[in-house]
């Protein structure tokens, strides 16, 4: 059971002569001579009868100092038409005037006549609203206090208007709740099919990315079969160092094959590529002992097209409104470029449309990665590369591509400063 009975407040009104204490008005006989106050059973039986209970000791009447009797009409009226159960309880001044004595004046009164409010009026100072099922007394107080205007039969008659008002105000509260949750479940609901639906369309386009991705690689693949399977060869006719290399490079080009079936994403690209890199490095060096020349030495692939294989020279070259730079290329390419040319330049498919593979976009930055390796990479593409390609680079674990023997040596191949005013994937800033 819950009481929360409040701290007391000065009503001023003119029958407060009327309310006497117990100390100046002997207890009647049927007052517990103990307390001074009435019997519990007897404010029991005036509770259920008509909601009010007056206290022998207070009187009632048309006397100057009484409680007109029209009043107590009053209470009866409003306990009768309340939608909570209220009761009404006056006793005399000096009697239950701390919230500890209502509290133990009313506990069993509560007990026997059951849950409501309960409006407690000591004299004419003090006032109390206490309830064995109601928490919300406080605030009832309160709202009656401000309804009554300082009358303590006003103040007692607007209880349960008082409880009225505060239901309402709660019942709003809790549609203003309800709606405000309702918000955000729609929020919520909003954002969470936003993600879905973005999630869908970048897995869409990722599909369709790595699609374009793995048949531009297939080609690379299918050309360095091709170059594999022209080369024709003896192996038993030929040196340890020959029989060697071309056995690495149709291990490479195995490999390769082998990685291409395999790729689920983007980044593995660079897989296939560095072994493609790796094949066409060993076919080189397989024709070299062939024709009985000197093993060349490693390089970068030819930048215009990786398929062309190692580079053999630097040449001076800038895209459409670009800054010149070095960049390697095989003899065909810049021999092109020397020539005011064009070299043959590996296109790309990208959204149906073919492109130089340094143009294609960041995601293309693992097909170059494969090719150049990490160490190259850094040194070719800076700048606004950095910021657009290398971190998708850097996501993806780059440590330069498998089975590239001596990629580290790439970047001095390039003159120093080499790509360094690259611009990114997507468009070069040189």
């Amino acid at each position: 059971m819950l009481h929360r009975l409040v701290t007391p407040t000065v009503l001023t009104v003119g029958f407060a002569a009327a309310v006497v204490t117990a100390s100046s008005v002997p207890a009647a006989a049927d007052n517990d001579e103990s307390t001074g106050l009435p019997k519990t059973q007897d404010i029991v039986e005036e509770l259920r009868d008509d909601g009010v209970f007056v206290d022998p000791d207070i009187e009632v009447g048309t006397a100057r100092d009484a409680v007109p009797q029209s009043d107590i009409a009053g209470l009866e009226n409003a306990a009768a038409q309340a939608d909570e159960p209220v009761h009404y309880v006056l006793i005399p001044e000096g009697n239950a005037t701390s919230e500890v004595g209502v509290d133990a004046f009313m506990e069993p009164v509560m007990d026997e006549v059951g849950d409501g409010l309960y409006g407690v009026l000591s004299g004419s100072d003090h006032f109390y609203v206490t309830s064995p099922n109601i928490e919300s007394t406080q605030e009832i107080r309160e709202i009656a206090l401000s309804e009554g205007d300082g009358n303590p039969i006003q103040t007692l008659a607007a209880i349960p208007d008082a409880a009225d008002q505060l239901q309402d105000a709660q019942d709003a509260n809790a549609t203003s709740s309800l709606f405000l949750l309702a918000i955000l479940v729609f929020l919520v609901a909003g954002g969470g099919w936003y993600v879905y639906n973005s999630r869908k369309r970048q897995k869409i386009a990722k599909a369709a990315q790595l699609q374009e991705m793995k048949q531009m690689v297939t080609e690379d693949v299918v050309r360095l079969g091709e170059d594999v399977s022209r080369l024709e060869i003896d192996l038993a006719s030929v040196d340890e160092d020959t029989r060697t290399d071309y056995s690495r490079a149709m291990d490479s080009y195995d490999r390769a094959k082998s990685l291409l079936d395999t790729v689920q994403e983007p980044e593995q690209i660079r897989m296939v590529t560095g072994a493609l890199e790796d094949g066409r490095h060993h076919m080189a060096a397989t024709r070299a002992r062939m024709n009985g020349e000197p093993v060349p030495e490693r390089r970068g692939p030819c930048f215009f097209n990786p398929q062309h294989g190692p580079s053999v020279t630097g040449v001076v070259w800038a895209p459409p409104g670009g800054t010149p730079r070095e960049v390697t290329a095989c003899s065909q390419c810049a021999q092109a470029v020397r020539t005011g040319g064009l070299p043959d330049v590996r296109l790309v498919e990208v959204n149906g449309e073919r492109r130089p593979y340094y143009e294609a976009g960041p995601a293309y930055a693992s097909y170059a990665s494969g090719y150049f390796g990490m160490n190259m990479m850094m040194g070719m593409f800076t700048g606004m590369m950095m910021s657009s390609m290398m971190g998708s680079m850097m996501g993806m674990g780059m440590t330069g591509a498998e089975g590239m023997d001596g990629a580290g040596d790439f970047g001095g191949d390039f003159g120093g400063g080499g790509f360094g005013d690259f611009g990114g994937f997507g468009g070069f800033d040189f």
